[in-house]
């Protein structure tokens, strides 16, 4: 259950990178429009113009936080939510059972001729 956490958080923090985006691109359409007319407003472009910045750099910063969070999922390094860690830790175990099966039994045959011999 505590992967739906994760993966909820996750999207209410897209959802949130979304709005952003939009604030920033209409920022942006303002100051455009601003721009078009024949005597601008410098105070509106100016604010404008810091708003869309603040967004882009508010925008950057998140979505290098999510890439971040997907490359540690993708590497298989330990993330709160996930069971591939564990799944990859169990793997590696029985990996490492049957070997030692496999080389206990040529143990085995190697003792069994000794005896026999």
């Amino acid at each position: 259950m505590a992967g739906y956490g994760v993966a909820n958080e996750r999207l209410r923090a897209l959802e949130e990178l979304e709005r952003e985006i939009g604030a920033a691109l209409q920022s942006a359409g303002t100051v455009i429009l601003e721009l078009s007319k024949e005597k601008a407003a410098e105070r509106l472009l100016e604010r404008q113009a810091a708003q869309f910045g603040a967004a882009v750099l508010k925008v950057e910063a998140e979505l290098s936080a999510q890439i971040r969070y997907l490359t540690q999922v993708a590497t298989g390094q330990p993330h709160e939510g996930s069971s591939y860690a564990a799944r990859k830790g169990c793997q590696l175990a029985l990996n490492r059972l049957e070997y030692a099966r496999r080389r206990l039994g040529e143990l085995a045959r190697g003792c069994q001729q000794l005896l026999e011999a």
